[in-house]
């Protein structure tokens, strides 16, 4: 990419990213706003409310549709490109989500634009939001590579499931992976598997400290694939 192109494409996305802060700033009703912390008591209570409620869970859902069409601009792979450090959240496990947006909110996950983002939303959007990309469906993907799929399922087949089930999709404390995209599963576990302070899990740490890049670029192949 040329240096004139690169910038203006920096341009662009800081220009955006910007916009939505802005947005999200000038909310009234925003938690930040109002000096309350969301803790993960308030939003797990606020989820199995609306998960027991149609008529909340629906309401919340709409919310959570409005909130998602910001968060596509980096989470939805238009056009079939991705943000390497972006993961998809279709059909995410909500209580695993819900964890994870409150430990982005209280800073204990790392990431600033992510802590801004969801420090100025309230916890029904926060919610709503977990429901909304909990039914969200992803695409299917042909292999790319056919003999590094084959490896990646060995792999999974032996390792993997034993934590994220057979299909991929995890529990309430563990993320469904079945279905995201390679360049994020291969990022994520060489900073699981060299120690980087982005992502830190002793369990992760063990389970991937033995995998050659070849290893997790199979294994990362195989579960954009699966269902």
């Amino acid at each position: 990419m040329h240096l004139r192109s690169f910038a203006s494409l920096h341009f662009c996305f800081t220009t955006a990213v910007g916009a939505v802060l802005l947005a999200f700033a000038l909310q009234p009703v925003a938690y930040a706003q109002a000096g309350k912390t969301i803790t993960q008591a308030d939003l797990q209570a606020r989820l199995h409310e609306a998960q027991a409620n149609p008529e909340l869970g629906q309401k919340l859902y709409g919310l959570g549709k409005k909130v998602a069409a910001v968060c596509v601009n980096c989470h939805g792979g238009q056009n079939g490109q991705t943000i390497l450090e972006v993961p998809y959240l279709d059909g995410q496990n909500p209580a695993y989500l819900v964890e994870q947006i409150r430990q982005f909110s209280q800073g204990t996950r790392k990431n600033a634009f992510m802590e801004g983002i969801l420090k100025a939303m309230n916890r029904d959007e926060m919610v709503g939001m977990v429901l909304f990309y909990e039914k969200e469906k992803l695409a299917p993907r042909p292999p790319k590579d056919a003999a590094m799929h084959a490896r990646g399922k060995a792999y999974y087949e032996r390792i993997c499931i034993n934590c994220h089930a057979a299909n991929g999709h995890g529990n309430e404390r563990l993320p469904r992976i079945a279905g995201q995209h390679a360049g994020y599963v291969d990022l994520t576990l060489k900073r699981y598997r060299d120690g980087s302070s982005v992502r830190s899990d002793p369990n992760m740490a063990f389970v991937t400290k033995g995998m050659s890049d070849q290893d997790i670029q199979a294994l990362a192949t195989y579960l954009e694939t699966m269902p």
